[in-house]
This record gives C-alpha cells, structure tokens and sequence, in this order.
C-alpha cells in the first residue's frame, strides 16, 4: 500500500464503518482491503529481554539449509481488485458476538470459535479468556485497523460478527511465513492461502545499548531493526528458554543472523523487539507441535 487513502462512511451489518473505495463487492460482501493503522503510535518500553545470540552460543546452521538468495518472491495482489485467490469468504449472514471484554465463559467461548473461523488462531475454544484469546484478539483488531486493546468492546464484537472473510496477507502462491510490519501481523500461509494470523511484534527502530546477558563485561549496541526482504528458516532451538545476548527467548526459529521469530511473554500492539519477531508462548508451541514453520521455510519480511 502506498500513501493514504481517502474514507467514507457505510453500514454493514448495522455497524457504522469508515471504509476505504477501495472495498470489493462480492455476491455475498462488501470486503475491505487491510486498512492502515490509524490509532496514534505509543512509545515502546525499553526492552529487557530479546535475543540476538552470540555465535558461540548459536546452534549450527544445518548442512542443507538454503541459501537465503534461493527464495524467490511471493506473489502478491495489486490492491483488492479483483479480489484476491488467497481469500475465503465467510458468508454474508452476522454472528451474534457479545462485547465480553476479557471475561471467560460462554460468550467467550462462542467468539473464540468465530476467531478461529475467521483465521485468527485462538486454539481450542474453551471460553477461558487467556493469553491465547487475547493475542488473537489484537490480531483481529490490527487487521480492521481498529484500537488495539486485546479486549472485546462493542466495536470490535460487531466487527468479529460481520466480517464476511478470513484474515489473510497479500501471498497468494507458496508456503511460507509473510511478516507485515505495518500491521504488526504474522500470516502462515499454505499453498497459497492464509492459514493463521498471529499478533506479533517487530523491531522498534530505535537504538539500544545494553549490558550482555552472558558477559556483563560486554556492552550490546544496535539498532533495534527487523528488516524487510525474503529469507528462510536456517536453523532453531526446540524445547524451552534459551539464553541470548540481550535475554532469554522461547523456542526461537532464526531466518536471518541472530533474527528469529520467537515466543515471548510480551507481545505488544506497537513494535517492540530488538529486532525479533514476536509470538505469544501459546503460539510459538503451536507452530511447534504442528510442524508447520521446519526449517528452509521461507519468510517474507515487509512494510
């Protein structure tokens, strides 16, 4: 996407909406395209606990790891005209989703089963209001462009009730993992569609300094930067913590140096990394367990 675009005001499912002219209409919705963020940035916290590992304390990268020159560059749309192969529809008829905020029980239950249906990984929907169910929460409201919270206000439960398609990213060929910066989303897509979309978290951009967390007598500088471009998986750490320069991360999956995506227990709605990707701890065992980011995955790191 470039520059901004010019909004208008519509109904859809009795929810006034800004929109874009950008929308799509479809035979059973009117779709828009991935909004811009438009909530005022918040200054991001210093960082205490990201890792860029040293080499020393670094796994070898596997013998028949690619070369991360071999990835060629996902296919993606120009806008949503037409719309794109890599999203599904929903349907057109609205879920009753209740504003829970961050309360468990039924409601909750019955919003977590919509998140997952609309791609937003929540996992099993217990009706438990937990880690898992806020992060995809988040996700859902980065992806509309709404206030990012983690909470179900009425806002947000009307949009997760009339949203008529999956969460998806601009890949529409391949597998691999697209990191968008813009949003702060994470998409798993397979064989050309958007599977799952996580909360995460990129680099700040800003400069650190910081005390190594092996050798106090080292100082880490940096400038805390995810950067754009397309790599693979060259090599990962599987069970637990692991310790870094700058701090302990969970079950990291490296795709280019020290950079990983990785589990964490703070995943903002602003970036806030060293340069890491971000993943909730529920997440990062998921994409563990179910094998689906192996090594030589590709990654494709945008703004």
């Amino acid at each position: 996407m470039t520059g901004r675009r010019k909004v208008g005001v519509v109904v859809v499912g009795g929810l006034l909406t800004v929109l874009t002219p950008a929308m799509v209409t479809t035979a059973s919705a009117t779709v828009p395209p991935p909004p811009d963020p438009t909530e005022t940035s918040v200054a991001a916290p210093t960082e205490t606990a990201e890792a860029v590992p040293a080499p020393s304390d670094t796994a070898p990268a596997q013998a028949n790891a690619p070369e991360v020159t071999t990835v060629e560059a996902p296919q993606v749309y120009p806008g949503m005209t037409p719309l794109p192969s890599n999203v599904q529809t929903i349907g057109s008829s609205p879920v009753k989703i209740v504003a829970v905020g961050s309360k468990s029980g039924e409601n909750t239950r019955l919003m977590q089963e919509r998140l997952n249906q609309l791609g937003f990984w929540v996992g099993q929907a217990d009706g438990k209001y937990g880690v898992a169910t806020s992060q995809a929460v988040m996700a859902f409201q980065k992806f509309l462009g709404l206030k990012r919270t983690g909470t179900v206000d009425s806002v947000t439960a009307e949009w997760m009730g009339t949203m008529p398609i999956r969460a998806h990213g601009v890949s529409n060929v391949g597998t691999l993992v697209e990191i968008d910066k813009t949003r702060q989303l994470l998409f798993l897509v397979v064989d050309g569609q958007t599977q799952w979309t996580f909360n995460t978290s990129t680099g700040s951009g800003k400069p650190y300094e910081a005390v190594n967390k092996k050798d106090p007598t080292k100082i880490e500088k940096g400038d805390a930067q995810t950067p754009n471009g397309l790599y693979r998986t060259t090599r990962e750490r599987p069970e637990g913590w692991w310790e870094g320069d700058l701090g302990k991360i969970y079950r990291p999956k490296y795709f280019v140096g020290g950079i990983a995506m990785h589990g964490m227990t703070s995943v903002p709605g602003y970036p806030a990394s060293h340069g890491c990707v971000r993943l909730s701890l529920p997440a990062m065992d998921f994409l563990w367990d179910t094998g689906l980011i192996p090594v030589g995955t590709p990654v494709w790191v945008h703004s």
